[in-house]
């Protein structure tokens, strides 16, 4: 495989700590090219899955309209999901943390705008995976684990190489509000594949990004015993 596309220079501790869901910061007006989103499926691909069974298809969306529509789609369960529990402004709110209610409120806010210009993203991404967990044969936790373990990998390799070559990206799952028409937008097989995520893609106004706050790894880690 050829490296046509230039590539920051990140050591891999630097790729994997500052690969950020870029929101704020992308570029709506650059293109991204179909070689260069080729040249980050390629690596992509050499992602495991489960049983080599590698069932995953990849929709790239370019279409000025096809976007548009995505776009209004994603902003009407946005707005749905925005007064939900789970929303990104109402996790953490009562947290004693302040370095983390602080970083939840800025994502909250790049949140919302993403909400408001996803159909801008040049270039969009669907990673879609043989079989449905909705189905009664593949409803329970075995068929999920394996299913879904089949294609994040893939697309999380994506995420990185094209942070790799100064693209940003960022994994949402609202869309999903309206799965069906949106495989029906774009002649996904509803029944045979099902859609996991919508990743924006775009180079980013500026290539600097730093590691996120987190809490001390030993409030999440444990060895033998929980």
């Amino acid at each position: 495989m050829s490296n046509a596309h230039p590539r920051l220079n990140l050591d891999n501790d630097e790729l994997l700590s500052t690969t950020r869901a870029v929101r704020k910061r992308l570029d709506f007006d650059r293109p991204v090219s179909a070689d260069v989103l080729a040249e980050c499926m390629s690596l992509a691909v050499q992602a495991p899955t489960g049983s080599n069974a590698q069932g995953w298809q990849f929709v790239f969306v370019t279409d000025e309209d096809k976007r548009r529509q995505i776009g209004d789609l994603y902003r009407q369960a946005f707005a749905l999901y925005r007064d939900m529990p789970v929303a990104i402004h109402k996790l953490h709110a009562n947290s004693q943390d302040t370095q983390l209610t602080s970083s939840q409120s800025r994502s909250a806010s790049s949140a919302d705008f993403l909400a408001e210009n996803m159909g801008r993203a040049p270039a969009m991404l669907i990673p879609c995976i043989a079989g449905r967990t909705d189905q009664p044969q593949t409803n329970n936790l075995l068929g999920q684990a394996s299913t879904f373990g089949s294609i994040i990998p893939a697309a999380w390799s994506f995420m990185l190489a094209a942070r790799a070559r100064g693209l940003g990206t960022a994994w949402t799952t609202l869309h999903l509000m309206h799965e069906k028409e949106i495989a029906d937008l774009l002649g996904i097989p509803y029944d045979n594949y099902m859609q996991v995520a919508l990743i924006p893609i775009a180079y980013t106004l500026g290539t600097e990004f730093k590691p996120a706050y987190r809490p001390p790894v030993e409030t999440v880690m444990h060895i033998n015993n929980w």
